[in-house]
């Protein structure tokens, strides 16, 4: 039976021995009360880290690893020290404040703590594959676990993997500080989905993967490694419900109104944040003090509370930051404070859940404002506690919550003037209006519960992937099987149908940059002493002649128009020259060039191409998509066309492209040759579509291709060439 295999850095149960006992207790966090929902009602199998168990006897770490499958959970073990490395030294002190725009809190020289995360994301993955049958679904969680999809991908092609990340992913100019960028992006490029909060989060994500590894930056999928990877906007939320039952029980209430009466009729501003730096609560301080300074008349009216929940204790930089907050409640108490009262009262430990509720329930304000923040589950969880539709939210417009809860107070956290006044309206707030705000909010946030906000990602899931039925083979074109490379070798004759930019060599900025090197002439002049070596490239003719002129090869210019065969001197054209529809089109390729710096006009004999490689990637999409509708009107359809290839746009005749020289070619090849064609875009699917069946034919990079096989790069491309050839050798000394 299919099922769903969720997939996180912590298991949403800990392993702990008390008093010579095994005790499995239920973790805390946002991900884990997320996800309990799906992982109960589902009958789903959760994977992740159990908590250290270095302490725990052979036998208990049996009884454990027992108990634990009992609750439907599988441990990845891993030892004290590597995981510090992966969680503490890179998954949070590199990602966390990256993806926090905490720059200054970076370490870039963690090359030891990424060889550690490298290697517990491979251990994921290979504990995963074990626990996997085909039907399943695959859901991996957060920051942690970037390289995941990717590596599961390897190991399981045909299985459906999504990925949700819990934290904000920053802008691509932010992003691309990161030295490993490429291997991350291409580490969540293995998802089938990939689930973010927000659509800006969403739009960073797209334009550091066009920027990282020049894919097209779609604003709702990208096309990569031959697949589509479907980008979700899912905005997490929490489970409304319970906590609208907690904010009814006799008990919160009870300890909702000791809390009132302690504040002794002052107007409670509340605040309750796990104690991380990107939390905002210094400057929240800061605020709090400007708006005593400010306000003298109100300093007995207001009771601002404080819960610091302890996190990451072990961390250096955590022990400073929570001196810092420490010390700076003791200078406002200090400056501010009288006898009768103590304008913060502020706690560092964490509360059960239905004492967080209470004060919740007591609170007339609830101040939510971090510098960054994914989602951020307290402005929910207060509006979802405010069953008699009171109180007021003022809520950071850094928190992905900002873009769904419109009817908060709405604040730049930096602004600690605009802060202090947003605590000044709110505690003034008349109740009509209050009652006004929350009941949108509250339809809200029950209306777009965490089941809900599951359901959503999980259906997304099913249309990006559709499930893979129980038993199927996997589908596998990736690479050329060895059975396939031998069958060329052992045939008689091989004719050999080879593009150039993106097959041969790899794409350059310049197109002169892209000239042939001493190995690749090498390769080709070795190939052609015993097969036939068909070059056919876009290029103009006479860089062509240039680079490859004086070689043994048939070769093919300007998608065909030009060919010149190896026995022959002269070029010969498929057609006249018909190019008297240019001047227009070239007048409005040069208004684009224009407007998009890094963009340029190559002219061939027929054709006119806009290449647009080094422009800005979200400009270009922009400008592509403004010239295709452009150049609607002057083409005509029946007699010219356009072409989107690798980074350009091409006008061309409908009667000029690669697939026309197909019959040439095979006009002069014996019955039991081996037909290879080799190419990289669009251009060279005219190709395929020509070959007969028998043809051996093979896609370079990540597009979608009608090719029966797919090497990732020119690279690999020459690899395959220098088997066979080398294979022809082995066996000729034989």
């Amino acid at each position: 039976m299919a099922r769903l295999l969720i997939v996180s850095n912590r298991l949403p149960i800990s392993v702990r021995v008390d008093r010579g006992a095994l005790c499995l207790t239920r973790s805390s966090g946002g991900l884990a009360a997320a996800m309990r929902g799906p992982h109960e009602r589902l009958g789903a199998l959760w994977i992740g880290w159990p908590g250290s168990v270095a302490s725990l006897s052979p036998e208990q770490r049996r009884d454990a690893d027992a108990a634990l499958a009992g609750v439907r959970t599988v441990p990845v073990h891993i030892g004290a020290a590597e995981q510090h490395r992966f969680y503490d030294g890179f998954s949070n002190g590199v990602l966390w404040p990256l993806f926090h725009y905490l720059l200054d809190k970076v370490n870039l020289d963690a090359e030891l703590d990424w060889e550690a995360y490298q290697r517990v994301n491979e251990h994921f993955a290979d504990v995963v594959a074990a626990q996997y049958t085909p039907g399943d679904t695959i859901w991996v969680h957060d920051y942690q676990l970037l390289l995941l999809p990717a590596l599961l991908r390897r190991r399981l092609p045909a299985a459906r993997i999504g990925f949700f990340l819990h934290v904000p992913f920053p802008s691509a100019e932010v992003f691309r500080i990161l030295p490993w960028r490429e291997q991350i992006v291409r580490g969540l490029l293995g998802a089938d989905l990939i689930g973010f909060h927000t659509a800006g989060y969403r739009r960073n994500f797209a334009a550091s993967a066009a920027h990282v590894l020049g894919v097209e930056p779609g604003e709702a999928a990208l096309e990569h490694d031959g697949r589509r990877v479907a980008l979700g906007v899912h905005p997490i939320s929490i489970d409304a419900a319970e906590i609208e039952r907690l904010a009814g029980h006799p008990g919160v209430r009870e300890e909702a109104a000791r809390i009132r009466a302690e504040a002794r009729g002052r107007k409670i501003v509340l605040g309750i944040d796990r104690l991380d730096y990107t939390k905002g609560i210094p400057r929240r301080l800061l605020a709090i003090e400007r708006f005593l300074e400010r306000e003298p008349e109100l300093r007995e009216q207001v009771r601002f509370l404080q819960l610091a929940v302890p996190t990451r204790e072990m961390a250096g930089a955590y022990a400073d930051f929570r001196r810092l907050v420490h010390e700076m409640v003791g200078r406002i108490n200090g400056q501010y404070g009288t006898t009768c009262a103590t304008p913060i009262h502020y706690m560092h430990r964490s509360l059960p859940f239905e004492q967080v509720v209470a004060l919740y329930l007591a609170a007339d304000v609830m101040l939510v404002t971090p510098l960054r923040d994914g989602m951020n589950l307290v402005a929910k969880e207060y509006v979802a506690a405010r069953i008699d539709e009171d109180g007021a939210l003022i809520l950071s417009e850094f928190a992905g919550a900002s873009s769904e809860l419109a009817e908060a107070i709405s604040v730049n956290p930096y602004d600690i003037g605009s802060v202090a006044a947003a605590v000044k309206r709110a505690v003034a707030m008349p109740p009509a209006e209050q009652r006004l705000r929350m009941a949108a909010l509250r339809r809200r946030v029950a209306a777009h519960d965490v089941h809900a906000w599951a359901q959503s990602f999980l259906d997304d899931l099913e249309r990006a992937a559709p499930r893979e039925p129980a038993g199927a083979a996997a589908p596998s074109r990736r690479g050329m099987p060895e059975s396939v490379v031998q069958r060329v070798r052992l045939a008689p004759q091989r004719v050999w149908i080879l593009d150039y930019d993106g097959t041969l060599v790899p794409f350059a900025p310049v197109p002169d940059l892209a000239a042939p090197d001493e190995e690749l002439l090498a390769l080709l002049r070795a190939l052609s002493e015993r097969d036939r070596v068909h070059v056919v490239s876009g290029r103009r003719r006479a860089d062509i002649e240039r680079w490859l002129g004086a070689m043994p090869l048939d070769l093919h210019a300007e998608h065909g128009f030009w060919s010149r065969p190896r026995a022959s001197d002269g070029w010969v054209a498929l057609e006249s020259d018909a190019a008297a529809w240019k001047g227009e089109i070239r007048a409005l390729l040069e208004d684009f060039t224009r407007r998009t710096p890094g963009s340029f006009i190559e002219e061939k004999t027929v054709t006119l191409a806009w290449h647009y490689r080094v422009a800005e990637p979200e400009l270009s999409v922009e400008r592509v998509r403004e010239l295709r509708a452009r150049l609607a009107e002057p083409i005509l359809p029946d007699t010219l066309e356009i072409l989107a290839g690798a980074k350009v746009v091409e006008v061309r005749p409908r009667s000029v492209h690669k697939g026309r020289v197909v019959p040439l070619i095979l006009g002069d090849v014996p019955a039991r040759a081996a037909v290879i064609a080799i190419g990289d875009d669009r251009t060279d699917e005219d190709i395929f579509a020509a070959l007969p069946r028998s043809a051996c034919t093979i896609h370079v990079g990540n597009e979608s291709s009608r090719a029966a096989y797919r090497l990732p790069d020119p690279g690999a491309v020459r690899t395959l060439l220098r088997s066979v050839h080398a294979g022809l050798d082995a066996g000729r000394g034989a």
